[in-house]
Formats: C-alpha cells, structure tokens, sequence
C-alpha cells in the first residue's frame, strides 16, 4: 500500500509536469541516435535484471516520440532498463517527452554521468559522437558536465587512439584519463599506433577484462621502444716509457683529446711538458707545414 501511495504520489508530481509515466512494450523502442556504451552486457546488467526481476522496475526511463516513425519512441535514456525489460518480457515503465535533438543529448548525457557511472573513454566516445553529429562543444559540455580543459583531453584521447584498439579494450572502467593519455601519447608515434593495432589482432592479447587488455597494450608498447644507443667510447691509448717510471693515457673525444699522467714521475712530467708547449708547439706547425 505504501508502495502504491508514492507511485500515485510520483505521477501526480509528473502529470504537473506534463509527464506521465506508462508502460511500453519495449518491442516498440529505438536506440538513442548517439550511442554513450561499450559494454552492454556486463556485470552492472546482470545486477540490475536480477534487482527487476525481483522487485520490479523503480525508476521509468526516458523516451520521445521516433522523429522519423510516428508509431515508434527513441530513448533518451534508460538503454539497459529497456533491455532488461525485453530479456524479462515485460513492459517498460517509461515518461514520453517530446524533445529535440540537442535536449535529447544533454538529458541523457546528465543522466548517464550521473546514474551508470560510465568510465572515461565511454565519456570520451559520446563527446566525439555528439561533435561529429553536429553538436556544438557548449552542448557537449553540459552533457557531460565538464569543462573546455577536460572536453579537449577527452576527444583528443578518442581522435588519437586508433579505432581498432578502442574497440578491443572496451569500457576499461578502471583506467582513468592519464592513463589513456599515457597511451595516446605512444600512439601519436605511427610506428607505435601501427603495433599496437597488430597486437590487439593477435593470440597474445587474448580475452580478459577491459582493465588487462589497457594494461596488455600499454606494456606492450612501453617494452617497445627502442633504448637509446649508448655512445661507445674509445679505449684510452697508453704510453710508457722504457724504464716504467711515468705512464700517460691519451683519451680522444670529439675534438677533446685528455692526456692522463700517472705514476711515481707523472705530475713532474706533467709540469715539464707544461713549460715546453710553446716550443713542442712551435715545432708542431713546422710538422704541419
């Protein structure tokens, strides 16, 4: 009874509103015209058919007449609730709403961001998909309640990161924006953007969750890069005297040349030389001519 005096109380509030809630057979749904997920059919799903299936449908999803079938309704939001309620054979508990497009997007973008917890490449791929319909980035923005700075690293990620590897990871609910911008930024390298689209292709990659196909990849391309090559350095070349008493070790670099002296006799050697390099200079040019 109790139950039953909200629902009264619910749809009155409603019908103020202009919004009424009914039921519809969901055979008569369409898909919203800009998708927001990647994985339908994941553990979230299976919880929540499992919470209808026991206590029914608590909260009516969102729907508009189809503007191209009159006999037909698009959701705004409530994709799984629809499905569950089709998985069921049940009808859907929905409020029609007439909208155009751009309400469309910001309502169900508000709602999914609020309600289903999408991860950020999900988030990412929605924005791309509302910019390449024709959306202006204002209207991205309030859909998914972020700002310029964050709106701009989202659709880089999803602009940059080929296709094919975005659709082998999936929804990654656990990685969040840097590390996808981690990614990004090794596969702005063609080589890198090449290899990592060969991986997800291969038996090495495998199945798994979305977080351990990310981190498959990421590893992957982070074992690929190339070392810098160490720069071989001459060996020194020695000179030593007959008697053994002074040792000098001559070390080329570039146009550096280093001459190292060394045991009992070295630093007066050193010194000698030192005094002399006016006259060892001199006969150096008469050599040279």
């Amino acid at each position: 009874m109790i139950q039953s005096l909200d629902e009264m109380a619910e749809n009155s509030l409603r019908m103020l509103d202009g919004e009424t809630i009914v039921s519809i057979d969901p055979a008569l749904l369409d898909s919203s015209f800009v998708a927001d997920r990647i994985d339908e059919d994941d553990e979230d799903y299976r919880d929540l058919r499992e919470a209808i299936s026991r206590a029914g449908q608590s909260t009516p999803i969102l729907v508009r007449p189809h503007p191209d079938v009159p006999t037909r309704y698009m959701i705004v939001f409530g994709h799984r609730r629809a499905k569950v309620a089709k998985d069921l054979g049940i009808k859907v508990r929905a409020i029609i709403k007439q909208l155009p497009d751009i309400e469309h997007v910001v309502a169900q973008g508000q709602e999914n961001t609020a309600r289903a917890n999408l991860s950020f490449i999900e988030k990412a791929l929605f924005a791309r998909k509302l910019v390449g319909s024709g959306m202006t980035k204002d209207t991205v923005k309030s859909a998914l309640t972020v700002d310029d700075t964050l709106l701009s690293r989202m659709l880089s990620v999803a602009e940059t990161v080929p296709q094919v590897v975005l659709d082998a990871v999936g929804a990654a609910k656990g990685i969040g924006r840097d590390r996808w911008e981690e990614l990004k930024k090794l596969v702005q390298v063609p080589a890198n953007a090449a290899r990592a689209a060969e991986f997800v292709t291969t038996s090495e990659f495998g199945g798994g969750e979305g977080d351990e196909r990310f981190n498959l990849i990421l590893n992957t391309l982070k074992a690929a890069k190339k070392p810098k090559n160490p720069k071989v350095t001459a060996k020194p070349r020695t000179w030593v005297p007959t008697d053994k008493s002074v040792s000098a070790a001559i070390q080329k670099k570039g146009k550096k040349v280093t001459i190292a002296f060394s045991e009992a006799s070295g630093p007066r050697f050193a010194e000698f030389i030192a005094g002399q390099l006016d006259a060892l200079y001199e006969a150096f040019s008469k050599s040279e001519k």
